[in-house]
């Protein structure tokens, strides 16, 4: 009797179980969205070694270029990140796809890269002392570290979360009040359709050729844990990369308390989502190339404050960047900033200056450290302004070669 009735249960309730079972599973896959990435071969082959990440032969595919295309989901993020922080020192190292159409272009599209390494951009002369140094003797360690505490007081800052989308509208906000008055000057969001976290643009509109332009960015998301909701996580990210975004404003706040008037246009960005790909600068640099616009340069800053180095003070990473502008880099270091530097490799799409050279533009990394020198408390709730003293003098380098390079090249 008691096996009829559990049967008869079973024959009525199966098709409420199998719905919500299929309920449940649809709900999964779209919370664990699935997309290409195009890595290095190095990462993708300890990825797959480690976490067995290759769900099928025909989710790979490698060229001879270094590079790998392979399917990912959301979910795996978490685990990428801990392995290419830990073992291979790149705060990213992928690049994120909606296609795999998307994707095979990139990792195919080698005529781009060699000509962002290869080719003379810009007038790589120095012939603005008077005006960079008088420039630079204005620039405040303690208006850095101010900035780089606001950004670190938020729980986190990651592309996805509330807070990730506050954070900007305070970066966006500072820069507004910083251009307040300028008629030559704008602050934007850059809106991105994937995700809530926009990307600010400010942009100082040449007055000889506004045509060709200058860009200095970093990115303005943060990030922590390797597992869980990281929207939940605390990620202060005082280096990584709140201090990136301190120095570009104050490099701003110089620029317009001096009233400074560029001839060519000069853009500072925050871009979002770089932890989980280079989403956001990827989008802008391509919306760049779709435009064909004249970008003559283009710095990233991503993490300047940790001294990691005892002998280097500046570190240029000479891969997927301008070779050219990099020499000039380096003689702007010995002009200005006058402290010792070096050169490193950081690996692909180490950070978003790798969203500019994938689409053929010149760009450079100054990073604060050598690569198995940095900052090891990164994507971790330990990563405060603490770890560099409290102050921001280690950043203030990066600020006066951010001046240097946007005045010099400017003129």
């Amino acid at each position: 009797m008691k096996l009829g009735r559990l049967l008869l249960l079973l024959f009525l309730i199966g098709p409420f179980v199998l719905e919500a079972e299929a309920t449940i599973s649809k709900n999964i896959k779209n919370l664990d969205r699935e997309f290409w990435a195009t890595i290095g071969h190095d990462a993708a082959l300890q990825i797959g070694k480690t976490f067995g990440f290759l769900h099928d032969p025909s989710e790979k595919q490698e060229f001879s270029n270094g590079i790998t295309v392979m399917k990912v989901r959301e979910s795996e993020l978490h685990q990428i990140g801990h392995l290419m922080h830990d073992k291979f020192h790149r705060c990213g190292g992928f690049i994120g796809h909606e296609t795999l159409a998307e994707a095979l272009e990139w990792a195919n599209n080698e005529g781009e890269r060699f000509h962002a390494k290869s080719m003379n951009f810009a007038d790589y002369s120095i012939n603005q002392g008077e005006s960079v140094r008088a420039l630079l003797t204005e620039l405040s360690a303690p208006n850095i570290a101010s900035t780089i505490q606001k950004l670190s007081s938020f729980k986190n800052r990651y592309y996805k979360s509330q807070t990730g989308q506050d954070s900007q509208k305070l970066v966006k906000e500072t820069w507004e009040t910083l251009v307040q008055g300028r008629t030559d000057a704008k602050v934007e969001f850059f809106r991105h359709s994937g995700w809530p976290q926009p990307s600010v643009v400010l942009t100082l509109t040449g007055s000889e050729t506004p045509e060709e332009i200058i860009v200095l960015g970093g990115h303005g998301d943060s990030i922590s844990g390797y597992f869980g909701d990281r929207s939940s996580n605390h990620a202060p990210g005082a280096d990584d990369n709140a201090s990136g975004i301190a120095t570009l404003t104050e490099i701003v706040r110089v620029l317009m308390t001096s009233s400074y008037r560029p001839k060519h246009t000069i853009k500072f960005m925050a871009y979002a989502a770089e932890e989980v790909g280079l989403w956001g600068s990827k989008e802008i640099a391509q919306q760049a190339k779709r435009e064909n616009q004249n970008i003559i340069g283009v710095m990233q800053l991503d993490m300047t404050n940790y001294k990691g180095s005892a002998d280097l003070d500046i570190v240029l990473m000479s891969d997927y960047t301008n070779t050219e502008q990099n020499a000039f880099m380096g003689r702007l270091i010995d002009e200005y900033v006058k402290v010792p530097w070096g050169q490193d490799r950081c690996g692909y799409a180490c950070s978003d200056h790798a969203s500019w050279h994938g689409q053929g533009f010149p760009a450079s990394m100054p990073f604060e450290a050598r690569m198995n020198e940095m900052n090891r408390r990164i994507h971790t709730p330990q990563d405060t302004i603490e770890l560099s003293r409290g102050n921001a003098q280690h950043a203030l380098h990066f600020a006066k070669l951010g001046v240097a390079f946007a005045v010099e090249l400017d003129n």
